[in-house]
């Protein structure tokens, strides 16, 4: 189960009395279901389930009680004790229990047996839950402007449809229990239900033989398409398709990416864990994997979620995360070991060097972004993502974790301690110490220095490049063919052993790279060089994770998102005017009002003739100089970078005429060199419709160009992530 449904789950509590589970082991291990045998009915049009689940259970003290959850809207008709009853049990002991009740008649979510189950061999027993209730928390809407989440819900069943997973608590389950499960899900004719493993010859049944620490199950009106198929590894899986009638079209785009990401990570990760993988819509706004199927929303469905980043990242939790599990109480290392093989390896396995390296460009500015300095904390502690914080250190810093590792034990050690982690741990929880454990045997040395820099300590290396001189005396260098060169380099803070790449800038363009080790916060690094050069580059390739300062970033709307000032300018007429920017006024203003007041760092301004340039902190200006005067001086910042015209505008060397036409633009404001002014300008109103829905998504380029709300044409103005150093002596 991704690590995001276990996060949530009520505090609700169903005990049990067992008094003699440990007969044959006095100090047994902390009881856990093995096994769960579920028949469920889901009735939509009325949200009901009903269900009962035998289940079997393992481990425990005599005495000791077993605090099962089960959700308290749950009508908990009987339990029954069948350990020394076949199925079909006819005549199985009913087990009295009682639910307590406090002041008002709150029913406590506390079932207490007053009769012992019976223990059988191996300490195991069977219980027999039967229960029924409604299920009906609709899904809400993400409350974040920029952050995509799932909707909330706590689980609904109904006419729209199905969706149960952990936080719903319908099935009895004891915490970090590991089991398999047998289940058969009745549901209204023309209705399709899916969840985790192999679907049976008979479609209401299904298998699921790898342990899991949940199950989820949907169910919907769907087209359902399959495809036998075989990877290159010779493995073969079941490919599916759970789509909407509307969207049944798309099958065979979802089944071919499918196919072409299992077969990319067959390879590095070993055997697929499952039998099948199955693409899944759901009626709700969802971004979600489970153990051998993934929920998308239908808008994400329309949209092409076939990116790496996208069902790639999916399809790779199948091994980290829903096969190999996490307890985040210990650390949530399996979203960044996913987002590293995903997000960013596919693009170098596929030989895209390119957008390989901007992937490391974005992770590092999403950190300096969100991350401000002392306002980190050890990727270790991450648990789960709430915020654009957690998600720079949670995904971002650890995905790059995994970056500085492969190049400190080489590939050959990286890549096979990576597979060696779904083959020890397959089924089972693995942390962080378990992780270090693995790398270590496979380098043949200890990394204890690497797991406590990179993993338990708070922050990431903060480099200055501040000197490059020829040193005086260079007859050894000339007698090697060369040129020796002083490069200073200082850390702030405590100092971190790294290792860094340095260019040297040539003659005619040439360049010569070599990589350094720095271990002190001041440190002189001497380097041959083929010649003298002319200027040097702090790691240009950005494979470094480390702190990039604001005010060295490439101008971007996501510097107005975090900068501690903010101003909104808004036309003359203000956020009544009819057109696009009204909704994103309130959205804005709606946000900072459920903010505490000190908290509260927009002011939302009117442009006017008077308007201030003076005015601290970024800019966001809406509309052009026609109707928000505060454009003109949008316009002034950007100097050389942009021109508005009668019918368009000219950006980076390139006009864009029409009435599609729109641009979001960025630059650096020269009185503060950490604050962006930025301008969201359309040639006409309707140019801006869906530009402004989705404003916060193109946060991080200098200038984005659209034409009837399509991207066409995206760049950033200075860079100074590896900003030259020239030679103090030519």
């Amino acid at each position: 189960m991704n690590w995001l449904y276990r996060l949530f789950r009520f505090s609700l509590l169903v005990c049990l009395l067992v008094p003699a589970l440990a007969a044959a082991h006095p100090l047994s291990q902390t009881p856990s279901i093995e096994h769960h045998q579920l028949i469920l009915e889901l009735r939509p049009d009325s949200h009901q389930l009903i269900a009962t689940d035998r289940l079997t259970v393992r481990g425990g003290l005599s005495g000791q009680e077993l605090v099962f959850s089960l959700a308290p809207a749950l009508v908990l008709e009987r339990i029954e004790d069948v350990t020394r009853c076949q199925d079909p049990c006819e005549s199985a002991p009913e087990v009295v229990f009682r639910r307590e009740n406090v002041a008002g008649g709150t029913v406590l979510p506390r079932v207490i047996l007053s009769q012992p189950a019976n223990s059988e061999n191996d300490n195991r027993v069977q219980l027999k839950f039967s229960y029924r209730g409604v299920i009906d928390d609709p899904p809400r809407d993400p409350r974040h402007l920029r952050f995509v989440t799932p909707s909330e819900t706590s689980g609904h069943i109904g006419p729209e449809g199905v969706y149960l997973s952990s936080e719903s608590q319908w099935y009895p389950d004891l915490d970090d229990s590991l089991a398999t499960y047998d289940v058969r899900i009745t549901v209204p004719e023309g209705w399709s239900a899916v969840t985790q493993g192999t679907a049976q010859s008979d479609p209401a049944r299904w298998i699921v033989s790898t342990k899991s620490e949940a199950l989820t199950v949907v169910a919907n009106r769907f087209v359902v398409k399959t495809r036998p198929w075989k990877a290159q590894s010779g493995q073969a899986i079941l490919l599916a398709t759970y789509l909407f009638p509307d969207e049944a079209a798309l099958a065979d785009e979802y089944l071919d990416a499918s196919a072409r990401y299992l077969d990319a990570y067959i390879p590095l990760l070993g055997p697929y864990p499952f039998t099948q993988f199955a693409v899944v819509e759901n009626f709700f706004s969802s971004g979600l994997g489970m153990p051998s199927f993934t929920l998308l929303g239908s808008g994400v469905i329309k949209r092409h979620y076939t990116q790496p980043y996208a069902l790639g990242h999916e399809i790779v939790h199948s091994w980290i995360g829903n096969g190999v599990f996490n307890r985040v109480s210990r650390g949530n290392w399996v979203e960044g070991l996913t987002t590293y093989l995903s997000n960013y390896y596919y693009h170098e396995l596929t030989g895209d060097a390119v957008q390989a390296r901007e992937q490391r460009r974005l992770m590092l500015l999403g950190y300096a972004v969100y991350v401000r300095p002392g306002e980190g904390y050890p990727v270790k502690e991450f648990a789960q993502k709430q915020d654009e914080k957690d998600n720079a250190i949670g995904y971002q810093q650890c995905a790059m974790v995994f970056h500085a590792l492969r190049q400190e034990v080489g590939e050959e050690a990286f890549w096979r301690a990576v597979r060696q982690i779904p083959e020890r741990y397959l089924g089972a929880v693995a942390d962080w110490d378990d992780l270090e454990r693995i790398f270590q045997e496979v380098a043949g040395r200890n990394l204890r220095w690497f797991f406590a820099q990179w993993v338990e300590r708070a922050g990431v290396p903060d480099i200055e490049l501040s000197g490059l001189r020829v040193q005086p005396s260079r007859s050894v260098a000339e007698a090697q063919g060369g040129t020796e060169v002083v490069v200073h380099l200082a850390q702030r803070g405590v100092p971190y052993r790294v290792s860094i790449e340095l260019e040297f800038v040539l003659s005619e363009g040439r360049t010569h790279r070599t990589r350094v080790q720095l271990t002190d916060s001041q440190q002189d690094v001497i380097v041959l060089v083929p010649e003298r050069p002319r200027a040097v580059r702090l790691d240009p390739g950005v494979h470094l994770f480390r702190r990039i300062a604001r005010a060295d970033m490439a101008p971007m709307l996501n510097l107005y998102v975090t900068d501690a000032q903010r101003t909104m300018v808004v036309s003359r007429e203000g956020s009544g005017t009819p057109g696009p920017f009204p909704d994103i006024v309130q959205r804005i203003v709606a946000q900072e009002a459920a903010k505490p007041a000190l908290s509260r760092t927009t002011v939302v301004t009117a442009g006017s003739e008077e308007w201030s340039a003076a005015r601290a902190g970024s800019w966001l200006v809406l509309g052009g100089p026609r109707d928000n005067p505060a454009a003109s001086a949008v316009v002034q910042q950007c100097r050389d970078h942009l021109r508005l015209t009668d019918n368009g505008f000219f950006v980076d060397g390139k006009t864009y005429e029409g009435a599609g036409m729109a641009l979001l633009v960025s630059c650096r404001r020269e009185d503060h060199p950490g604050s962006v002014v930025t301008l969201l300008y359309g040639v006409t109103p309707q140019a801006l419709g869906r530009v402004a829905r989705l404003l916060f998504f193109y946060g991080w380029q200098s200038y984005v160009v659209f034409q009837d709300g399509a991207v066409v044409a995206r760049g950033d103005w200075e860079d100074m992530m590896s900003a030259e150093v020239p030679s103090e002596t030519r």
